[in-house]
């Protein structure tokens, strides 16, 4: 057996699938060269191999390929994998990547009284509403938080609003707040003339993000700032309504939908832009605001979930009533035709970036957490 030192690492979704929880495996693995790690997660797609290595992880994939099939069948099929892994390496650490399909895997196999002397990490991710983790799939969800979260050695939250959700499900061990950071080399300042109408944001385009609020703020803002226009960067399933929206409201010369890019891309997009905003309904962190500031985009957000953790109203950022059209608009203005407040906010967002949300501040704090576990 090899005797070197693995986390075994769990995700429903990894590489080329890309999200916050995938993106911030591979920022924190890449960081790390005196641990070896290895990911199980669902296949999902019939091209994709069945194992192959992306960075310092030896990747696992799971299933036919068949989306939901894949999913559903990943805690048994994940199972199976751990049991023909651990007859070849030495596994120190279960670390669960959310509450989902494959990251049940390590509670399931504690629960049946196996692996117990494995501790398992739990991160918490989550961005849904608390409605939709108490109730949804009519509380299922529910029910594998508090199956997860029993079963969990160490709790690792992105936000502080997450840490108190684990503690509501009950929680009671050793938890910590660490945030998802931001990549420097992909996100800075760029040196391109910023054009003082533009707002954007990066967002999936379903109901949480408050994209259609977005869009029924325009034309307030159109009325005080005529040449004002919002670039919506993302795709998501209200792509439709959100369209049919903007026709509604004869908006369409003002609100460009440019659709999914690139994670790469993005800073392309967001280089232009005066204004970053995104009304949230609920937000477990947000890493694009903190993308955005680190490239000096003053910020509009509302004072949900994690957000409140990196943004000082009307000193990192401005913060908009949750579901106000009215005031959504009116901080837009502010920051369009205030240049001092609007100055203010670029410089004391970006060094808040590089003091706290560097993604080598995040790993070394991260690191520790493993360590610590692999020697318990």
């Amino acid at each position: 057996m090899d005797q070197k030192q693995y986390v075994l690492i769990f995700s429903t979704a990894y590489l080329p699938f890309i999200g916050g929880a995938e993106l911030a495996i591979k920022e924190i693995t890449d960081r790390m060269h005196d641990l070896h790690f290895i990911l199980i997660t669902a296949r999902m797609r019939r091209d994709l191999p069945r194992r192959e290595r992306i960075g310092t992880i030896d990747v696992y994939r799971v299933g036919i390929g068949i989306p939901f099939l894949d999913k559903v069948l990943s805690p048994i099929l994940a199972a199976c994998k751990v049991f023909m892994l651990t007859r070849r390496v030495h596994v120190c650490l279960f670390w669960s990547v959310m509450v989902s399909y494959t990251t049940i895997t390590p509670a399931l196999l504690h629960m049946f009284g196996f692996y117990r002397n494995v501790p398992v990490l739990l991160t918490l991710q989550e961005g849904d509403s608390e409605k939709h983790i108490f109730e949804g799939r009519f509380g299922l969800i529910a029910f594998w938080w508090r199956i997860s979260l029993r079963y969990a050695r160490y709790v690792h939250v992105i936000s502080t609003y997450l840490g108190t959700l684990a503690r509501d499900f009950g929680y009671g061990g050793t938890l910590s707040v660490v945030p998802n950071g931001v990549d420097a080399r992909v996100f800075y300042p760029r040196d391109v003339e910023r054009e003082k109408n533009v707002i954007v944001t990066t967002s999936r385009l379903v109901r949480k993000n408050g994209i259609d609020l977005l869009i029924s703020a325009m034309p307030y803002v159109v009325k005080h700032v005529p040449d004002a226009k919002l670039h919506i960067i993302g795709d998501g399933v209200e792509r439709n309504k959100l369209e049919r929206m903007v026709k509604v409201l004869h908006m369409e010369d003002a609100i460009i939908f440019f659709g999914a890019v690139s994670f790469e891309k993005v800073p392309d997009y967001l280089a232009p832009a005066w204004v970053f905003v995104r009304p949230s309904r609920s937000e477990g962190l947000g890493t694009a605001f903190l993308e955005a500031m680190a490239m000096g985009i003053p910020v509009v957000a509302t004072r949900v979930g994690g957000i409140p953790d990196f943004l000082e109203d009307e000193k990192t950022g401005l913060f908009a009533d949750v579901d106000s059209v009215e005031d959504i608009a009116k901080k837009i203005i502010c920051l369009l035709i205030d240049d001092a407040l609007h100055d203010k906010l670029s410089r004391n967002g970006k060094e808040l970036i590089k003091e706290t949300y560097s993604w080598d501040i995040i790993a070394e704090r991260i690191k520790t957490i493993f360590k610590n576990l692999c020697a318990s």
